[in-house]
């Protein structure tokens, strides 16, 4: 089973470009990856040109130590741009081996513990009227877990905190009120806030308001996130920048988040997620992973999240409400199928994805740019 080819694909589906692996041995077996650093994707690619120089000829039943070679086989070590290169084989790596032994990928991971994976959706409207009435359609329509965007999340220029407070905070605890006690409502602030911005919002909402808020702040800073702790009891739901168990490091020994959103295309495939999973579960962490690529991403994560106990939900861009248009069945004629508010998992050989290679060579690459917002001072902010 050693690699014969290693090549890329960037096809833009909806409004961004994915970036597609495939990697094919000797023996005629292929396997398929996907890597998550949007809208960079031609950094992670001059990484996998330079790992292809070694990888050609490697056998991938050796996933393990192939990983650490990549991650260790220069001086700098690991960072986002190497583990999204490094992630992206190591999926195609496993669907290679679970192909060649005629089993899903989960049976690689210990088997499974659930037949479906259930997911949460995203009310994509800005807080107002609108948002009350997606959130009631995606609950009536089976969603139980279903997350807010705030004030400004679709602005192209100017974003400002304190007014996006002011706006959304209200509108949160209209949605409680309306929904009731049983819906599980968070929203992302796509680390815009600071801590004092973060605590500001949480404490302008009654208790149990929310049941999560996602990425309130960046994450390089351990201490800030447990500073928040201190000033709010809204579960965190945090992790999809982290690129490595070493980042998950100390949010999961300090008991700083409740949901961790692993990214498998960003942290380093299977082979490192399914070591943050097990270390999340001796904390009691559950995972809750982001999921805003194409239908290999998709069918990876319900692979992890199949084989792992402590699951809660799994982002989902495909509502009632919301369709992005990344899951394109023209590209992916064979694919995960989403139930209602939850997927099946796969039970087929591999990752149980198929590619339309021609059609890949019709949909062309185009430059991603978020954008580059400011605040009204002038001074640029997060996006």
């Amino acid at each position: 089973m050693k690699i014969d080819r290693i090549e890329c694909f960037t096809p833009r589906v909806g409004h961004r470009n994915q970036l597609l692996m495939k990697v094919t041995t000797i023996d005629g077996i292929y396997g398929w990856g996907e890597s998550g650093l949007t809208g960079r994707e031609h950094a992670v690619i001059g990484a996998l040109q330079h790992y292809k120089q070694f990888l050609i000829g490697r056998d991938v039943r050796q996933c393990g130590a192939l990983w650490q070679e990549m991650y260790r086989s220069q001086y700098f070590e690991g960072g986002r741009v190497l583990t999204a290169a490094i992630g992206a084989l190591d999926i195609a790596f496993h669907d290679i081996r679970a192909k060649a032994l005629g089993v899903p990928v989960h049976q690689l991971l210990g088997g499974k513990h659930r037949d479906c994976v259930p997911a949460f959706a995203t009310a994509p409207a800005d807080p107002g009227p609108e948002m009350i009435e997606q959130a009631k359609v995606l609950w009536d329509a089976g969603w139980n877990c279903i997350r807010f965007v705030p004030w400004g999340q679709h602005s192209v220029d100017v974003f400002e905190p304190r007014e996006s407070i002011a706006r959304t905070a209200p509108w949160m605890v209209k949605a409680r009120e309306e929904l009731g006690p049983e819906a599980v409502l968070g929203i992302d602030y796509h680390h815009r806030l600071s801590v004092a911005e973060a605590a500001s919002f949480c404490q302008k909402m009654p208790r149990a308001t929310l049941d999560f808020i996602e990425e309130p702040i960046r994450d390089e800073t351990p201490e800030a996130y447990e500073a928040l702790r201190r000033m709010t009891d809204v579960p965190f739901a945090i992790g999809e920048e982290f690129s490595s168990k070493w980042q998950f490091l100390p949010y999961i020994e300090r008991d700083i988040h409740q949901f961790n959103r692993l990214d498998i295309c960003n942290v380093g495939g299977f082979t490192e997620a399914a070591k943050v999973a097990a270390w999340s579960e001796a904390h009691y962490v559950d995972l809750m992973p982001h999921n805003p690529l194409g239908p290999i991403c998709t069918a990876a994560t319900l692979h992890l999240a199949a084989a792992v106990p402590n699951f809660a939900w799994l982002e989902c861009r495909a509502s009632p409400v919301e369709q992005l248009g990344f899951d394109s069945r023209e590209l992916f004629p064979e694919q995960a199928v989403l139930e209602g508010a939850r997927y099946r998992v796969p039970d087929g050989p591999g990752l149980g994805i198929e590619v339309n290679e021609e059609a890949l060579t019709e949909v062309d690459f185009q430059y991603f740019e978020p954008p580059h917002l400011r605040r009204r001072d002038g001074s640029f902010t997060n996006w």
